[in-house]
């Protein structure tokens, strides 16, 4: 059967944990791709909440394959953490499968981290200092350890020993930090590494054979497409690729394989940390936005920044993602607006823009065109199907497909999985 990928079509925060919770009923396996600890995944489920970060959010389902594939890095104490945490609340966690291709974040990554920020002062990027930008970068400088050194204790102290020169070369010499202990490093990871051995498989192979088996495989990116670090609003980006290109080179099949690409949009658009944000509410109404979306990150607890559905962002996603529908989060939050702002495009020194503009300093200085709609007063998060809405907000979501020339498929009117509305 074909592939499925979902993804967010924003600054992250859309709500993808409980879209792919929904979506994942008819699945066999869900890959996540792409991230580390640094995203999180908010799913309530049979009255559970739950809080993923490094697990796909499929693992709820008793017949579903949670896969972490290649492209994922890995912080084995936290992954350790939250199988734990799931066994607790009853959730059985064996059938999680780990490509042994993922990097590892390791001590001096966190280190790293903590101290480059405070040095850039208020040019910091807001990173949550859980060692994800480092790890990518000793990937791409290819000096970092992966899943499967674990299982070789030799070549493991080997390469630590060569990346542990310059990385307390750095903490000592230019941040007057305390060095690491090699050994000490070999000691506990050789110990997580047991923890972790019967969970690591060759996943690209799994995939691929579960593909020819005619099995139903759904990748889930974290973050978001502006998030991007190629395709997003660079520098405020994260330090990976959540676009729909990625998911296939972690993944390790080709691009025949997919035939949904699900974008997943907030009914409005929220942004935690810096970076531009032309239709950003500084008033009233964003701070109603906030306080009725509950908008604070899954991970860091952050209060995020909030303002209207920028549909021109939306139609750089669906161009750059190729997206076949549109799942449509916190609907419920937009109750009790009169009207309700679209942005459609921006004006920039006297041109007007429908799409993302061509380079950083143009975005920056966006000013949103707006389109404004009626809103409704009634709340619908007890609406069963999409006809129970109101008129003017099923207006509001037709008008989206008509602005963006994609269908969409469900409308959320709440967290809960069965708060989930077919709008096809």
């Amino acid at each position: 059967m074909p592939a499925t990928i979902v993804l967010g079509t924003q600054w992250g925060d859309e709500g993808k944990g409980k879209a792919v919770d929904y979506l994942a009923d008819g699945m066999d396996f869900v890959v996540r791709y792409q991230g580390g600890n640094n995203a999180g995944h908010t799913v309530i489920a049979e009255g559970r909440l739950l809080k993923l970060q490094l697990i796909p959010s499929g693992v709820l389902y008793a017949h579903i394959t949670p896969v972490i594939a290649d492209g994922v890095v890995i912080d084995p104490r936290h992954l350790l953490r939250e199988l734990e945490d799931l066994r607790r609340t009853g959730v059985d966690v064996s059938r999680l499968r780990l490509s042994g291709n993922c990097h590892l974040i390791m001590p001096y990554h966190l280190e790293l981290e903590k101290v480059t920020q405070r040095f850039l002062g208020h040019n910091a990027l807001g990173t949550t200092k859980r060692g994800i930008g480092p790890a990518y970068a000793d990937k791409a400088a290819r000096i970092g350890l992966r899943v499967q050194d674990l299982f070789d204790q030799k070549i493991f102290r080997e390469k630590l020993e060569i990346v542990l020169r310059e990385k307390n070369a750095i903490l000592t010499k230019l941040y007057g930090r305390l060095p690491l202990d090699g050994d000490v490093i070999v000691e506990e990871y050789m110990d997580l590494a047991g923890r972790l051995e019967g969970y690591v498989a060759d996943t690209s192979m799994l995939l691929h054979e579960a593909l020819r088996e005619g099995k139903s495989v759904m990748l889930e990116g974290a973050q978001g497409t502006l998030l991007d670090l190629d395709k997003g609003t660079y520098p405020f980006v994260t330090s990976s690729n959540p676009v729909a290109g990625y998911a296939l080179a972690s993944a390790g099949f080709g691009p025949k394989e997919v035939e949904r690409v699900v974008g997943i949009v907030k009914a409005y658009v929220t942004r935690v940390g810096a970076g531009p944000f032309p239709t950003e509410d500084l008033g009233d109404e964003g701070e109603r936005l906030g306080v009725r979306g509950q908008e604070f990150g899954t991970v860091t607890g952050r209060k995020r920044r909030c303002g209207w559905l920028d549909v021109a962002l939306l139609r750089y996603a669906t161009r750059v993602n190729g997206l076949t529908e549109l799942f449509l989060t916190k609907l419920d939050v937009l109750s009790g607006f009169e009207h309700i702002r679209i942005g459609t495009g921006y004006r920039v020194e006297g041109s007007e823009f429908r799409d993302f503009p061509p380079n950083q300093s143009l975005f920056h200085k966006a000013e949103p065109i707006y389109e404004e709609v009626d809103g409704w007063m009634e709340e619908i998060d007890e609406a069963k199907t999409f006809e129970d809405l109101p008129k003017a907000a099923r207006e509001y979501v037709r008008r989206i497909e008509e602005l963006v020339d994609v269908p969409v498929s469900v409308v959320s009117v709440g967290p809960a999985r069965e708060q989930s509305l077919p709008a096809g």
